[in-house]
């Protein structure tokens, strides 16, 4: 709409309303007839309030000076109120769910806050200490400086490990119905970013690959499950055979275990060892060395036929027994495993850089020949002695249960390696970078709780049917905004909590925020004690 000034035979200007239709001038209203140019300027200023009454009359429009203005000043009055009531913002989810657990477990009797800050950061942000100073100030607005934590560090080691230890015992126990049958144990090496060593940081063989770094050799004792038991501290050059022994006994003669079996590795035994776990009256499963036995059973091995997930059994006197496997699959495994051993070292043979590096090497040396002081060559005859032991497995016990449960907990050693897993990739326990011995035990006593936490914290989501990893809920909690409200009149606080997911918000909050966590044992097929603990994995069967 626009206004059009139309001139008449009299001399006089009519100022009307026009529109334009599909391209026809249609006119609305005659404003007025003017015979001045003041009158005209008159007739065109009431034609433009003109088009504006009609533009809103067929486009109302939000009316800012009457009762819609007054709505939005009261509504926006409400939002600046609320607004002005936040007292608080924390991105919070994790610390929550943490919470929730640690307390479950049963942590709370170590009534210490940094303690508690120091084990939730281990798990939501895994880092230096600086760096936890600096994550809780500006997550949760938490003054701890670097010198608490240092004294607290300090603190614990001097005291609350022992109770940390009780704490995870007791804890385990009443998921497991009172019953600890199974004793897992395995060690592995955790390095340090130094150049020097000291009376516990030594280099050694490091599982690592981290053989110029210093080391110590943490050991780790576990239930079925992977619920850590207890764990103990080495000397990075210690001989990993002689730590078992020390951290069972302490742990059997603490909490009086009584039938029970301990199961570990073969690079931990050896004869002294066995001849010490005998001594003790220990039942046990371990890994044997099936090539160290001697001629006469190692004939009876290889006479054997191999047939897939069947093992065949030798009874070495005095109740102890010697199982042997084979799968195809470890077969196969095995056979890969040598040659691309050999391929290396035929690799650097033709190089000419066949070194003692080379020798050293963990797979490798036992397929080089050393003639005098300097010829190094490759026996390829013992390449194809070893061959016949493709896909073989020995086990060797003193109990008297049956082939298949053998087999089955043994296998259940993966507990501890995955332990070692979330140990190094999710809680970060290496590198570290204290050199005190006290602050190192300290800082493995923190992880051992996370881990704990972890491990509890997974068993939570499995009992309540969460189909989610503990990663990835505490990716989620992480989204999770935690808003404290003062009212100005009464002072009353609310805190609400408010995610980006709603929907698996919602089901975190009903199971872990909300709901009453039990710890009741959850074996869907009612197993309880011995049986239970035994017959969780693959079975393989007798010959």
């Amino acid at each position: 709409m626009f206004i059009r000034k139309k001139k008449y035979p009299s001399g006089n200007v009519g100022v009307i309303v026009v529109e334009k239709v599909k391209g026809k001038m249609n006119e609305l209203t005659t404003i007025g007839i003017a015979r001045t140019q003041e009158e005209i300027d008159s007739l065109i200023m009431k034609g433009r309030k003109w088009i504006d009454e009609e533009q809103e009359r067929r486009h109302p429009r939000l009316d800012l000076f009457g009762e819609e203005r007054k709505k939005c000043d009261a509504e926006l009055l409400s939002a600046e109120q609320m607004l002005s009531c936040i007292t608080n913002i924390s991105i919070n989810g994790a610390d929550l769910i943490l919470d929730r657990v640690f307390d479950n477990v049963g942590f709370n009797r170590i009534d210490d806050e940094v303690f508690r800050r120091l084990v939730k950061a281990r798990l939501s942000y895994p880092a230096s200490k600086a760096a936890t100073v600096e994550y809780l100030k500006n997550h949760f607005d938490e003054d701890v400086s670097l010198s608490k934590i240092y004294r607290y560090l300090d603190k614990l080691s001097d005291n609350q490990h022992k109770i940390v230890q009780d704490i995870s015992v007791l804890h385990t126990k009443k998921i497991l119905g009172d019953l600890i049958g199974v004793l897992f144990y395995d060690v592995t090496t955790l390095y340090f970013e130094a150049d020097y060593e000291d009376e516990l940081r030594k280099t050694g063989f490091s599982k690592e690959g981290r053989h110029q770094n210093p080391q110590i050799i943490l050991g780790l004792l576990v239930s079925i499950g992977g619920y850590p038991l207890a764990y103990c501290i080495h000397e990075g050059n210690k001989y990993e055979g002689h730590t078992m022994l020390p951290v069972v006994t302490e742990f059997v003669r603490k909490y009086e275990l009584e039938d029970f079996i301990v199961v570990a590795d073969s690079g931990l035994m050896n004869n002294d060892n066995i001849a010490d776990l005998e001594a003790n009256g220990y039942k046990y499963i371990i890994g044997a060395k099936i090539k160290n036995e001697s001629r006469k059973i190692q004939e009876w091995i290889l006479e054997q036929p191999k047939t897939d997930s069947q093992m065949v059994e030798y009874d070495k006197g005095n109740g102890q027994r010697l199982l042997v496997g084979y799968t195809e699959d470890r077969a196969r495994k095995d056979a890969y495993n040598r040659e691309k051993g050999i391929r290396r070292l035929e690799k650097a043979y033709h190089r000419g850089t066949l070194t003692k590096d080379n020798i050293n090497k963990r797979g490798y040396n036992k397929f080089l020949k050393m003639e005098g002081d300097v010829k190094v060559t490759i026996n390829y005859e013992k390449l194809e002695k070893d061959a016949k032991w493709d896909g073989l497995k020995g086990y060797l016990t003193n109990t008297n249960i049956l082939v298949n449960d053998v087999y089955a907990a043994y296998h259940n050693l993966w507990h501890v390696e995955r332990a070692f897993r979330i140990s190094k990739s999710k809680i970060e326990i290496r590198p570290m970078f204290h050199f005190t011995r006290r602050r190192i035990e300290a800082h493995v006593c923190i992880c051992f709780v996370a881990l704990k936490v972890y491990k509890e914290l997974e068993r939570l989501l499995k009992q309540s049917g969460i189909n989610m990893s503990v990663d990835k809920v505490l990716e989620l909690a992480k989204t999770i905004v935690t808003i404290q409200i003062t009212l100005p009149q009464n002072k009353q606080t609310i805190n609400s909590k408010r995610p980006k997911k709603d929907v698996c918000y919602r089901r975190l909050n009903h199971h872990i925020f909300d709901s009453n966590i039990t710890t009741n044992h959850y074996d869907e097929q009612g197993r309880s004690g011995r049986d239970y603990h035994l017959l969780q994995g693959t079975q393989c069967q007798a010959m």
